[in-house]
């Protein structure tokens, strides 16, 4: 108990002084282990033989053909096709905003990419056309959470290795919440508009619609290839992330001849930088599992919710609680990592479905991504807009209570999560 102490409270100092989330869970779970007298001989092994999974290879290939989508002209042919179509309904813009970031999520797997890549253009556009620049902001920092609950998401790419589950099975439990979600968004930024007057576009005429279509056919028959592909068995996860890649830089290269280069070698760096962070994160936690499994805090953990008499309801509560306050100062890929090793012998133990739990997690940790001190969409609609966080965080914060409200729907029903699976 004493080396358990000892470990949480390094490891949020660390957090503190702002160190690194990956380095941070290393040394203090590297100092618990050398408190309980434990072999560290077999610390390097776990955290290669953690990282060496065929199912995690999946995230390099879903970041790499996000970063594709982003910067090759896909992204923006999507944009101008959904924006024809319903861009001049009364607060048009902003629902093209939200149905862009639902088919971004729906080939990204990411949601800080999501907000980048749709926000680089929707923002500037909306605020041409009379919006209030701080809801602009909120807006896209809120349907640019999308990114990790509409699949292929990669914190349930994580979710399913941690828990043994079938990622197509969790891939398919986001669908509907994902739409819900999308739908919800949709509904609050249409009533803006009609409280605020935020108009439309000026019409498109019904015959000059289908040029932009046809221009984004490449972009908008790709979420139907990758996840067709996946739940008919074609392919796995992993192999369609590789394939959504290789689809991406083809039409970017070939048909919309956007993509140099210059471009490539950017690309093909933030990709390998934004990998190597995900999987130091996942080797460090890997050790801090172990402590965990040493020290049997998971175990002592759920004997003390059956002591304590907590039913299913008050659990999933108090988790949520918890998930807010840790998405506050942690990365979806931590929070999953540290705590669901703890969690599943609970889940069991109250009859929680996992597949279930696992959007109910993840819907958490996109309101932790728009939660400040750390929230990530925060910082990269900031830097997109170049207007301070703050403005982001006022913007924002309406779109708090369609995530509360939607994430109570999701637990009270679960067939919304489960009826695909």
């Amino acid at each position: 108990m004493e080396a358990a102490v000892v470990v949480i409270v390094l490891l949020f100092v660390l957090a503190f002084l702002r160190v690194p989330i990956a380095i941070s869970l290393a040394v203090s779970s590297i100092v618990g282990l050398y408190m309980v007298d434990f072999s560290l001989n077999t610390v390097i092994q776990r955290m290669f033989t953690g990282v060496n999974s065929t199912t995690l290879m999946a995230i390099p290939g879903f970041v790499f053909a996000g970063l594709i989508m982003a910067k090759g002209g896909i992204s923006k042919y999507l944009i101008e096709c959904i924006r024809a179509w319903v861009g001049h309904t009364k607060g048009g813009l902003s629902v093209v905003t939200v149905l862009t970031c639902m088919v971004f999520a729906a080939i990204s797997g990411s949601s800080p990419a999501t907000a980048a890549a749709i926000g680089a253009i929707m923002i500037p556009m909306m605020v041409k056309a009379g919006y209030e620049k701080k809801y602009s902001m909120g807006l896209v920092a809120a349907a640019g959470t999308l990114g990790i609950l509409l699949p292929p998401s990669i914190p349930l790419i994580l979710y399913g290795s941690v828990s043994e589950q079938s990622t197509g099975r969790l891939f398919s439990a986001g669908i509907l919440p994902g739409i819900l979600l999308g739908a919800a968004l949709i509904v609050y930024a249409v009533f803006v508009a009609y409280r605020k007057n935020y108009g439309g576009l000026p019409k498109v005429p019904l015959n000059e619609r289908w040029r932009p279509t046809l221009k984004a056919f490449w972009g908008l028959i790709m979420p139907v290839l990758i996840l067709g592909s996946i739940y008919t068995g074609i392919v796995t996860p992993t192999e369609a992330s590789f394939l959504a890649a290789f689809y991406a830089l083809l039409i970017s290269f070939l048909i919309y001849r956007e993509m140099t280069w210059h471009k490539f070698k950017e690309i093909l760096l933030e990709s390998i930088n934004t990998t190597s962070m995900i999987f130091l994160i996942i080797a460090a936690a890997l050790v801090f599992g172990m402590f965990l499994t040493t020290e049997q805090v998971p175990q002592d953990f759920a004997a003390w919710v059956s002591d304590s008499g907590f039913n299913k309801w008050m659990f999933l509560l108090i988790v949520s609680l918890l998930f807010f306050v840790l998405g506050m100062f942690l990365e979806p890929t931590a929070i999953i990592l540290i705590t669901l090793p703890i969690f599943l012998p609970i889940i069991a133990a109250l009859e929680i479905d996992v597949i279930h739990f696992a959007i109910i997690m993840v819907v958490n940790m996109e309101l932790g991504m728009i939660t400040p001190p750390v929230g990530l969409n925060l910082f990269v609609v900031s830097g997109i807009a170049e207007e301070k966080v703050e403005s982001v965080i006022r913007g924002v914060v309406p779109f708090f209570a369609i995530f509360v409200l939607v994430l109570v729907i999701i637990i009270i029903f679960p067939e919304i999560s489960l009826i695909l699976t």
